[in-house]
């Protein structure tokens, strides 16, 4: 029998946090350039309420292209290996990003600018869209038995840290006058993930292929059964969890550009607050989730039930949004960091937990496939038009915050009803990997 691949549990740990930390500084540095900047350069002729939308229209338009990255990739880290696959998707992004930060605006070459900035950010979406599970399972995969959710956690870090990066660029970038800022300083950000791409592909080259897809590999090519294609297998066997985990990550997804992406938006053209006011608390807020998502995972490991600690955030977080608006209206830089701190709270301890949760509703073989679609697919729907909505629920009930704190309501409702039904398969998944060894 071949012997398994070693386990690197810190190395992969770290590659896995490194890896997504760069692609969501990447996808984070897009998201705040469309609340800020995005409208006036790139739909100059439009009204700013229209430029917004538009500029969140190409927002999503990433997002709805994160189900064909997850797709694509997912097949390849099943088949190839979770490492060739999260290689490419670092690449790509980079230099996605990289080529924004060149794009000239609509005032140089009108209708083309916005259409480049379309096409880029489509490369972006693919990208990322096979970044996530793969990273999730390089961590989880080469972890020590029992600890898949800690390690698994360290690929969540990403999103805060990738946050935190995104948000001090742009407030140094944004020290300048605005005219700078709007002539070129908005760049700086989207320039600096060249330098960012080489030290993550450096890391990750570092680590071994995952123990777990080697061992089911090994499995595989001693049985003489022909290998479905992930994705045939995924819809043909496991339909019913892979709509519950896409469902589940409602909340994980939706809540991060409602009260991040949008709450920019929200902040400064209907509060009236400076632009630097509100990227000052987000930062604070993108702290404290750094801190409380691997101590949300600890937590989680020490209860033994994953679904009990994951209904209990959901429960938090649909209470939260009413404070946290409270608090944010009443237009005053402490009230609003201290709304964002509280709201984080249940976003990132449910964050640190839903990935590694959702990934054990799956064989190993179509795990990467079924989770990066689950994900992508509810980040088309859930990431890519909350801030328009949002937007839009800010216009209707202008002097009222209320509609908005439901939606967020909606949001972690779903994936309470989601993670309590999903729970049934995990197990289910452990005979089907234990039926075919």
């Amino acid at each position: 029998m071949p012997e398994s691949a070693p386990r690197q549990p810190a190395r992969a740990a770290v590659a896995a946090f490194v890896g997504t930390t760069i692609e969501w500084y990447d996808f984070f540095i897009y998201g705040t350039a469309a609340a800020l900047v995005f409208g006036p350069l790139f739909f100059a002729e439009a009204t700013p309420f229209v430029a917004t939308l538009a500029a969140f229209g190409t927002f999503a338009v990433g997002f709805f292209a994160r189900p064909l990255g997850g797709l694509v990739f997912g097949h390849v880290g099943d088949r190839l290996g979770r490492k060739k696959a999260l290689v490419v998707t670092l690449v790509m992004m980079g230099l996605a990003t990289t080529g924004i930060g060149l794009l000239p605006t609509y005032a140089s070459i009108g209708i083309w600018a916005p259409l480049a900035l379309v096409v880029l950010r489509i490369l972006q979406g693919i990208a990322v869209g096979g970044e996530w599970g793969g990273a999730v399972l390089l961590a989880a995969e080469h972890a020590p038995k029992g600890r898949s959710t800690f390690f698994a956690s360290f690929a969540q870090l990403g999103s805060p840290a990738g946050q935190i990066l995104s948000l001090l660029a742009f407030r140094v970038a944004g020290l300048m006058d605005r005219e700078s800022f709007l002539a070129w300083g908005w760049r700086l950000p989207f320039l600096v993930s060249v330098v960012l791409l080489f030290v993550g592909l450096f890391i990750r080259l570092g680590v071994g292929e995952s123990p777990d897809f080697q061992e089911d590999r090994d499995a595989a090519s001693r049985t003489a059964a022909p290998a479905q294609a992930p994705i045939r297998e995924v819809l043909a066997t496991s339909l019913t969890p892979l709509a519950l985990a896409a469902g589940a990550n409602t909340f994980a997804i939706g809540s991060v550009y409602l009260f991040n992406t949008f709450m920019i938006t929200y902040t400064t053209q209907y509060l009236g607050l400076p632009r630097a006011t509100i990227l000052d608390a987000l930062l604070v807020a993108a702290c404290v989730q750094f801190v409380m998502t691997p101590v949300g995972a600890r937590i989680a490991e020490a209860i033994r039930n994953e679904r009990l600690f994951l209904q209990g955030t959901l429960i938090w977080a649909m209470l939260a949004p009413y404070p946290l608006f409270l608090l944010v209206d009443l237009g005053s830089v402490p009230a609003l960091m201290l709304g964002l701190a509280l709201n984080v709270l249940g976003s990132a301890t449910f964050y640190a937990v839903i990935a590694g949760y959702v990934a054990g509703a799956f064989p190993t073989r179509v795990r990467y496939t079924a989770i990066s679609v689950a994900y992508q697919v509810c980040g088309a729907i859930a990431g890519g038009l909350t801030p328009i909505i949002g937007t839009l629920l800010a216009e209707r009930f202008q002097g009222h915050w209320w509609p908005i704190a439901a939606f967020g309501t909606t949001l972690a409702a779903i994936s309470f009803v989601c993670v309590t039904t999903l729970g049934r398969y995990r197990g289910r998944a452990m005979r089907l990997e234990a039926a075919r060894a």
